[in-house]
């Protein structure tokens, strides 16, 4: 049971992130009315919110947007960076809103900042562990109660990661509509674009969680 569960939530997790990819795709095709870069976009809502000591930079990769709060630095792929429609407008003004929680010294992204060494930790090593703790359960539980108190912390942090998500992404939108930087229909489109990048953590989330308790069933449920 547990591992069909595992299964629909793989399964889920690839229809968000193709649904995600595709909304994205969909929303790059349309230029602002405004003509106006991500780049753009992010500056004016830093501005905005009186952030100055935040930097925007271009980066490699699609969809490897993020804000980094150690250098204080708004990161966007090149298509974000550069491009002047709705998807971008919604990935910078997201990032930014990220930005703008450092700023305000918003509590769960410190909590979410402060597992990062823990996380950092526990992704390295948790994979073998686990593995060497599925193949010896029925000999010892030592390796695999280490792999899940490891994969615990992942978990963890992933549903911290949400109300960070959804709180970014609520600011962003509710900036994106005072400034009116956008249209109506692209305002639409920026909102429908994060819902779907929302999805994603959501998914991730529970995934982790159905994972870590299959693999207390199979802790508990070993032969002694």
């Amino acid at each position: 049971m547990m591992m069909i569960i595992g299964l629909l939530f793989m399964g889920l997790s690839y229809l968000a992130s193709w649904k995600l990819k595709s909304k994205f795709k969909q929303y790059s095709l349309t230029p602002l009315v405004a003509n106006l870069s991500g780049a753009e976009v992010a500056a004016k809502m830093l501005a905005d919110n009186g952030i100055y000591d935040v930097k925007i930079i271009s980066v490699e990769g699609q969809l490897s947007d993020h804000y980094n709060p150690q250098n204080r630095t708004v990161n966007l792929s090149h298509d974000v960076y550069y491009g002047r429609n709705a998807a971008a407008v919604a990935v910078s003004a997201h990032e930014c809103g990220h930005a703008v929680q450092h700023a305000k010294a918003y509590s769960m992204l410190h909590v979410r900042s402060s597992l990062v060494p823990a996380v950092n930790f526990a992704s390295q090593y948790m994979q073998w562990i686990i593995l060497i703790g599925v193949f010896l359960v029925n000999t010892t539980p030592i390796p695999l109660t280490i792999g899940i108190a490891l994969f615990s912390i992942t978990t963890f942090f992933s549903f911290v990661t949400l109300p960070v998500e959804f709180d970014a992404s609520r600011r962003a939108l509710v900036w994106i509509s005072n400034s009116r930087v956008i249209t109506a229909g692209e305002n639409a489109m920026a909102k429908d674009a994060l819902k779907w990048a929302a999805m994603t953590y959501v998914i991730a989330a529970l995934g982790s969680l159905a994972q870590l308790l299959y693999l207390i069933w199979m802790l508990l449920g070993r032969r002694d």
